[in-house]
Order: C-alpha cells, then structure tokens, then sequence
C-alpha cells in the first residue's frame, strides 16, 4: 500500500499494518523562537504526502506534531555550552515575554505550512502545557532503574541501561566518545547520559517545580511524553529530518521503549537536507530563504512544493532560485491548461496515468517518477481533453499543487517588460527591410527580457 524507507532496518517497509484502517505518525514539530526557512519546511512535506496517499487507499492517517516552546534545544554541554533558552533569547532580542515570542512563531509556522497545503495535524501539544507528563515519565524511568537524579536537581537517562541503543543511526554506545573540548560531567555516571531535567538555580519564565527541585525539560523527554499520550505505545510511523537521528531520535527511543517495556514506534522515517545554492541553508552562512521571500519575489509559495517533489524525500537537493522560478513557470502553465482542457467536453480520467502515478507515490513516494508521468500525460496528444482535464485534477489530491485554481478566471493579459514593445517593433522592421542579423539580434534581446518571438506568415508574434 506505501513502502517507506525505515532508517534503523535500513530497507523500504510497508508501513501500514497487515489489515489496519488507522496508520499513528508522530512528527517533531518546530521550535517556535524564528520563522522557519524553506528547509525546515520539507520536513513537514512528508507527513502530508503520506497522508495522502494512504487516504487514497481508505486507510486514515493520525498526526501528532509538537509545538517546542521551551527552546532548551541541546540538553547537555556537548551541543549548546550556554544551555540559554533559545526563546527566552529571541525574547530579550525582540523585547517581548517567551510566550508571546512562541505564540507568534507557531502561528508564521502554521501559515507558512498552509501556503504549502500541508494540512494541518490531528494534534498539535506544546511542550509548555505538558511539563506534567514529563514529570510523570521520569518518575516511572527513575522507578524502573533507567535514570538517576543528581545533587543539583537535574535528572539523567542511564545509557546503559538501554542495550540496543544506536540502532537508528548506528553510533553504538561503546564507540561514543566524549567531546574533545568538554569539561567532564561530574553528575552524569556514564558521559553518554543525557538530561531529562535539568535543575536551574533561579526561577524564571521557562521553569517549573518538580520532585527534583526547580528546572526544566530535557529537549528529548518532550517527545517522548506527548508521543505517548496523543497516540499511545503503538506508533507506526515516526518522521523527522535527517539531522534528528541522532541523538535526538536514539535518545527518544530509549526513553520510550523504557517506559512501556516494548518497541514503541514500528517505522523511523526521515528525510535529508536542503542545499541553497551549494550551501546549508543557515543564518550564519546568509542563504536562508523564508516562505515570505518567496511570495515577496512574486512566486507562488506552491512552487516551492513542487520544487521539493522534483526529488525524492530522502534525497539531498538543492535549491536555487532558478528551480523555484522554473517550478512557479511549470506551476502557471498547468494551471492554463488545467482551464482550458475544463472547456472541452468532459471525458473519463485516464486510469493508465492515473495507477502509474500512483504506483510512483506508493514506491517509497518516488515523487520525481510521478512528475514524469503527469508531464507525460500532459502532451499525450491520444488522450482528450476532457480526460486530461479529470485526470490531472484526480491526481492533484497525490500532489496537492491546487492546479484547478485558474479554473473560472478571465483569461490572463500578457504584459511586455519594459523597453520590449520597441524591440519588437524594430525586429518587425529589420525583418521588412530583410536585415536578418539585426532581426536576430533583436530577437536575443527579447528573449534576454524573458520575450519569447515566433515568426509567422503573417508576421512575428510573442509570448
């Protein structure tokens, strides 16, 4: 029904259980203190692509994505030496409380995703609202020998306690080394142990009272707790980008599988990076690229979609403004032909195209392979109009590019760039006076302008 391809067994896997109706996936959500860029946002494409599909197949999909407002986004020295709240950071910046901080950055990330016509998941818990359920994990962890708590209040995960821990991303416990530029941790009995609460020695913003004394949540507990309790033991699917793996993901697999004594999640699903031209898409380098700057380069967000469907999830790839344009260009004509093909007499959808699309989607979402066929489709002449028409908009559920969007609308005027009408007026010239090289001279100019000239018997014309 929908192979994946599972990081820790390291082969595609049906994911859909033999005879069920439901499929459980728990995404990790954003951490709510910036917008996100359009490389957070692939992540979240793939949760809605699987949706989508299996939904095709009448089997219904279950989403829980967390909201990370309490921004501790490294747990334990070797990743974030200041241990700063990255909220309460952003907070001081910008002159306003965490919360109102984390509120306004979840809601640009739930509007950046819409844009994006990811739909929205069944659940949503913010970690600041369930500080309770952490607690009461560690509790049972501390009562079941897998944590211990420390002299300053801070409560860690014993590693060791966990055998089969590395799985998912292969880095084993007996190969772990401790950072080369870290201070010993005199609280932690093993130097792979990692905080599930960490004891603050003032109160503030970000702190709760606990058993252990005043703190807050390690990053990984987080997932751990609301995994659990919006969708219980048995979760089938549980997807996140690749950079989660470890040790994010290995840490919540313990924490998880040592709670309820089982193998929690079935499936570990993850999808890679995004270059921007070459590069990690990061602040420090400049290349970040938000679904705002998109818009503001009078591009539909929609592009940046299908961008990201010209190669598969777990691929890397990488982005360019030429390949969001390119797509915005692909994105507008199907939408004009979309349109047109509603003029003609109505036709059933081609079921061909229609089973090879699916069958691409369904084959560890081999999203490049579906855009061939629908461009395919597309200039099969044998198919009519009226099919193409059904056809494209039967698969627009698969690829959720609204391509029905210019469907009713008046045509759309061409507009000529600025100096254009006067090229084309001194190319028709030239061609009277038969100056071939000027005619093709100012044919280049006009094509440079993004004017494209095709000569007819009765004279040029240009799109």
């Amino acid at each position: 029904m929908l192979r994946l391809y599972d990081t820790r067994t390291r082969q595609a896997e049906s994911i859909v259980p033999e005879g069920a109706r439901v499929v459980r996936d728990y995404t990790c959500g954003p951490t709510v203190y910036r917008y996100a860029h359009v490389g957070n946002l692939r992540s979240y494409l793939l949760p809605d692509l699987m949706r989508r599909v299996l939904e095709r197949r009448g089997v219904r999909v279950v989403v829980c994505q967390n909201i990370t407002d309490v921004g501790h986004l490294a747990d334990d020295d070797q990743i974030d030496a200041t241990g700063e709240d990255k909220i309460l950071a952003q907070a001081r910046r910008e002159g306003r409380s965490a919360l109102e901080i984390a509120r306004f950055y979840e809601e640009a990330f739930r509007q950046d995703t819409l844009k994006l016509n990811i739909r929205p998941p069944d659940h949503t818990p913010r970690a600041t609202e369930s500080i309770d359920l952490m607690i009461e994990m560690i509790a049972k962890l501390i009562e079941r020998g897998h944590a211990y708590a420390a002299s300053d209040g801070s409560v860690f995960f014993d590693a060791t306690s966990f055998p089969t821990y590395g799985e998912i991303s292969g880095n084993r416990l007996d190969a772990l080394k401790p950072g080369h530029r870290i201070e010993p941790d005199e609280r932690k009995r093993f130097h792979a142990d990692w905080a599930l609460w960490k004891g603050a020695t003032t109160p503030g913003e970000m702190t709760w009272d606990s058993p252990w004394g005043l703190g807050f949540p390690g990053w990984h507990i987080e997932c751990s707790a609301m995994s659990l309790r919006f969708l219980g033991e048995h979760i089938d699917v549980h997807t996140g980008g690749k950079d989660l793996r470890f040790p994010h993901h290995e840490d919540e697999r313990a924490q998880s599988n040592s709670t309820v004594g089982h193998d929690v999640v079935s499936h570990w699903v993850h999808g890679e990076h995004i270059l921007f031209d070459g590069r990690k898409m990061a602040k420090s380098t400049g290349n970040v690229v938000l679904l705002s700057d998109v818009e503001d380069a009078g591009l539909d967000p929609l592009a940046v979609r299908l961008a990201l469907l010209e190669h598969r999830y777990r691929q890397q790839m990488n982005l360019t403004w030429d390949t969001i344009t390119a797509a915005d260009r692909t994105l507008r004509r199907w939408r004009t032909q979309v349109a047109t093909w509603a003029e003609s007499p109505s036709a059933a959808l081609d079921t061909t195209y229609a089973t090879r699309v699916t069958a691409a989607f369904e084959d560890d979402l081999d999203t490049p392979q579906a855009l061939r066929i629908l461009r395919e489709l597309e200039r099969d002449e044998s198919i009519p109009p009226g099919s193409r028409f059904e056809t494209f908009l039967h698969l627009d559920h698969l690829f959720g590019l609204d391509l029905s969007a210019d469907i009713g609308k008046p045509p759309t005027v061409p507009v000529l760039p600025e100096g254009a009408a006067e090229l084309l007026e001194a190319r028709a010239k030239a061609r009277e006076a038969k100056d071939w090289p000027t005619s093709d001279r100012l044919r280049d100019e006009l094509a440079s302008l993004g004017v494209k000239v095709t000569d007819t018997p009765e004279g040029q014309t240009w799109t």
